[in-house]
């Protein structure tokens, strides 16, 4: 059986490092020919296309609260099993996840879950003995977590390193693998929904190259991997989505991809087209119109807000879907493609875009975000995803707000946080279109996608 050789780069909080160091891995592996596989840990979109561009293999999110253990287990198999080795990506300090206090959603039940072992990213700025007692409570919270080594960042100077090192191993036994110096010209652009994408371009390859050989200089790259090729058998699971492919939704489906729609997950992608789909990209910022022959529209997140005129612009492509919707297409928006399917956008300056006009209302950015976290959703009429009664676990992550919707407007979704707590109504239902800031990982309820392409191939082509 292949071992899969896998490692987890997780942190003691956010911000202290985990994407410089996890890309900075990926890199120095790859100059190493090594093939790489690159995953995340929770709902992210946005630091996968950073893994994607290093390794050249779409990175993949896993995520225990969304999608349980055996889905988590399927999905890793299926992409690391050709790989060399796998980097997995953490999420937040490894041991936050859900607010619901079960530890679901954290790095550490995924690493757990994986059989993975983990190395420790602190950030020692301000700080030397100390380090100790931060590793040091790490190792004990949970000691089911293999804490196999740790990497520092923010080394102010080669004594400053050896002192931090001795401390933590000598009270603690968990090896110290190597370092990352200050450096302010390693720094990847962020804005408010985090870092900014790969797909943008705004990030020089310059920096993944010198990110690195950074990594080769100050890391023990060869430790790393003796580490990622010891976890042993991979744990048995039950297979549940990709077992045969399904011939008998003959569809296609038309899915936004450029800089102003961009997240999306690509086992979802992987998961349509083994129902039997065909997948036809299409630019609604550069294109004219949508491809021939769809019988679906799926536009997902993104930043439709810093593209609006554009998009605005592109008057053509509007009036495309705007005739698609009459036609009979089923079309699904989430949250930026929610936002591209009103009337209106509102961007951070107060400025107002005419967008697609397929449903009422206008979506307003504000200056302080307006839903960030797991979301249990409870569907209380038919769409074309999902069924009344039907029950799901998505996430939602958004700056906008909805303003100007007609009081006669449908909501689909009731939802409420992980711990329970009601957050209200989501989800503009209206005949085939359905639009909200829901984010859905579809592969963590296969039902959702084969009803969305079941709603297609009831249509009439276009």
């Amino acid at each position: 059986m292949n071992q899969m050789p896998r490692i987890m780069i997780a942190g003691t909080n956010s911000g202290v490092g985990k994407t410089t160091v996890t890309l900075g891995i990926m890199s120095a592996l790859v100059k190493k020919g090594i093939k790489v596989q690159g995953f995340k840990a929770g709902p992210d979109y946005i630091d996968p296309s950073h893994h994607t561009f290093v390794t050249g293999n779409a990175s993949r999110n896993l995520d225990t609260w969304m999608m349980g253990e055996d889905v988590c287990r399927e999905l890793f198999e299926r992409s690391a099993a050709s790989a060399d080795i796998s980097v997995i990506e953490g999420v937040m300090g490894l041991y936050d996840g859900s607010i619901d206090s079960s530890g679901d959603g954290s790095s550490a039940h995924l690493a757990k879950v994986l059989n993975t072992p983990v190395i420790l990213v602190v950030n020692v700025k301000g700080a030397a003995q100390s380090a100790g007692a931060v590793v040091m409570g790490f190792r004990e919270f949970d000691k089911e977590v293999n804490l196999a080594g740790v990497i520092l960042n923010n080394i102010a100077s080669e004594s400053h390193y050896e002192c931090v090192k001795t401390a933590i191993e000598e009270s603690c036994s968990v090896a110290v693998l190597g370092y990352l110096n200050k450096d302010s010209d390693i720094t990847i652009p962020e804005r408010h929904l985090g870092l900014i994408p790969s797909e943008e371009k705004k990030v020089s390859s310059d920096l993944y190259d010198k990110l690195g050989q950074m990594v080769i200089e100050t890391i023990d790259t060869d430790r790393l991997q003796e580490i990622a090729g010891s976890p042993g058998d991979f744990p048995d699971y039950n297979k549940s989505i990709f077992i045969n492919r399904d011939s008998s939704l003959d569809v296609t489906l038309a899915i936004a991809r450029d800089s102003a729609f961009c997240f999306y997950y690509q086992d979802d992608i992987d998961l349509f087209e083994s129902m039997g789909a065909e997948i036809k990209l299409f630019s609604p910022l550069a294109d004219k119109s949508l491809p021939d022959g769809i019988d679906g529209i799926y536009i997902g997140g993104g930043f439709p807000e810093l593209f609006a005129e554009r998009l605005m612009k592109n008057e053509s492509m509007r009036s495309s879907i705007v005739e698609a919707y009459k036609q009979g297409a089923v079309i699904y928006g989430e949250c930026g493609g929610m936002m591209y399917l009103l009337e209106k956008l509102i961007d951070c300056d107060g400025r107002s875009f005419k967008m697609s006009s397929v449903h009422n209302g206008t979506s307003k950015m504000e200056k302080r975000r307006q839903g960030l976290g797991y979301v249990i959703v409870d569907v209380i009429c038919d769409t074309v995803i999902s069924r009344k009664g039907d029950t799901f676990r998505a996430h939602e992550f958004h700056w906008s707000g909805l303003q100007d919707i007609p009081e006669s407007t449908f909501f689909a979704y009731n939802t409420m946080k992980s711990n329970g707590k009601r957050t209200g109504v989501d989800g503009i239902c209206k005949g085939n279109i359905l639009a909200s800031y829901t984010h859905i990982h579809f592969s963590s309820n296969p039902a959702l996608a084969k009803n969305m392409l079941s709603s297609m191939a009831e249509r009439v082509q276009i």
